[in-house]
């Protein structure tokens, strides 16, 4: 099990360093008594085997007896005019808007989107 904790770890820094739009988080026990339940989050709360949560910043994850995994719920723009356009992140929405940097009420053309 150590092993694979260690190739968890080693995946969830590769997936970091490229940017990627998904993450794992190794296995940090939350127990009862001597059982294993859970596991914490990055901000330290405390999740179930099996439950599936969204996140203030826009991500789905979930928890299982291999740690937490965490991915967005969106698409990046990537293919779009950059002199004349801007992406915009709505939070509320979980999505980007892209629209003319001159007049954020007209939206432009996106050729791309990953994530």
């Amino acid at each position: 099990q150590k092993t694979f904790l260690a190739c968890l770890l080693v995946l969830s820094v590769s997936v970091s360093v490229t940017n990627a739009s998904c993450y794992i988080l190794p296995l940090n026990p939350v127990k009862r008594g001597d059982e294993i339940i859970g596991s914490y989050d990055m901000k330290g709360e405390p999740h179930e085997f099996n439950s599936h949560w969204k996140t203030e910043d826009c991500l789905e994850c979930s928890c299982s007896n291999f740690g937490i995994s965490c991915c967005t719920v969106y698409a990046r723009p990537v293919n779009f005019d950059e002199e004349k356009c801007i992406s915009i992140f709505n939070n509320t929405a979980c999505a980007y808007e892209v629209v003319e940097k001159a007049d954020h009420s007209k939206t432009c053309e996106v050729r791309e989107w990953v994530g």
